[in-house]
């Protein structure tokens, strides 16, 4: 029986960090670019210690590179938790825990555990705050009634309706970051403190026909109403400035959303879905660096 050939990833990243050590070497370089600081009280004096540990003078605590980090508590090794950021941040369509698993050899379970530790800390790029022009749009996640038994299938769930789906609310700053969020419903009471909340007063906001009675007067608010087959349409403005009225971008970031759900981890319950959503975000919002510049965010929001 053949031997199966082991991924190009992890020839590449074991070639990077040979052993444990080049691993955490690597780490505290990043969390402490200009010393070790302690913890606990960052203005105290810090003494190194044997195997691997520091002491902070003014509490008398001793801490290491995962102190206050989320994999703290972990018993892995940290290499692995390094695999584990690098697969699942720079891989477009994310990382299956089942894949996990089996590239690091360790229960499926471990792997779950592991990559909701991770999105922990990608859920601190997911709060944004937009101005100029933002797109505004939600999106529906679930399964639909077309691919379902006739036993099971959901009446009236078409459209926007959410019946056996989970609402998703987005705002997208064009040519910059997105921020999203699981939402319970897709009421214009519900949406609205959200855009206030996340969006600068006095940007011009893009939305698809749909109702957010109240922004109108802290924001400029341009619409296509697709339930007319309008997609899109140019304005020109009395100075000439050509304006795009359009949410295709924020639908563009959506279908990306949906295609690493579906092609990646086939289903998300409700339950952890904001978890996927936080992922995703992190991941789009990092997409103009690069990939050593993603790790470093990442592992910098770990102990943030």
């Amino acid at each position: 029986m053949k031997k199966r050939r082991e991924r190009q990833s992890i020839i590449e990243f074991r070639a990077s960090f040979p052993d444990e050590e080049s691993a955490i070497r690597f780490y505290e370089k990043i969390r402490w670019k200009d010393g070790v600081v302690s913890p606990f009280d960052p203005t105290s004096k810090v003494y190194k210690c044997k195997n691997g540990k520091y002491k902070c003078k003014n509490t008398g605590k001793y801490f290491t590179y995962r102190t206050k980090t989320f994999f703290a508590n972990s018993k892995m090794d940290f290499r692995d938790w390094l695999y584990a950021i690098s697969m699942l941040i720079n891989n477009k369509g994310g990382i299956s825990s089942y894949q996990l698993a089996d590239d690091l050899k360790i229960s499926q379970k471990t792997a779950w555990y592991m990559l909701h530790r991770i999105r922990v800390s990608m859920a601190k790029e997911n709060n944004q705050k937009l101005s100029g022009e933002v797109e505004i749009d939600e999106t529906f996640v679930g399964g639909k009634n077309i691919n379902r038994h006739k036993d099971k299938k959901v009446e009236k769930s078409q459209g926007r309706s959410y019946k056996d789906k989970v609402p998703v609310f987005g705002a997208l700053e064009r040519n910059g970051k997105i921020f999203a969020m699981v939402v319970p419903n897709t009421q214009a009471s519900t949406l609205v403190p959200i855009v206030k909340k996340n969006v600068e007063v006095g940007s011009t906001i893009y939305t698809d026909g749909w109702s957010y009675k109240g922004l109108e007067e802290e924001y400029g608010q341009l619409s296509v109403d697709h339930s007319k087959k309008f997609y899109g349409m140019l304005l020109v403005t009395d100075d000439g400035e050509i304006i795009e009225v359009t949410t295709n971008r924020i639908e563009n970031a959506w279908s990306v959303f949906k295609r690493t759900i579906k092609g990646t981890y086939i289903h998300v319950s409700k339950k952890y879905l904001q978890k996927y959503v936080d992922e995703f975000v992190f991941r789009f919002n990092t997409r103009k660096i690069s990939r050593n510049e993603r790790i470093e965010l990442l592992l910098q929001y770990a102990a943030a």
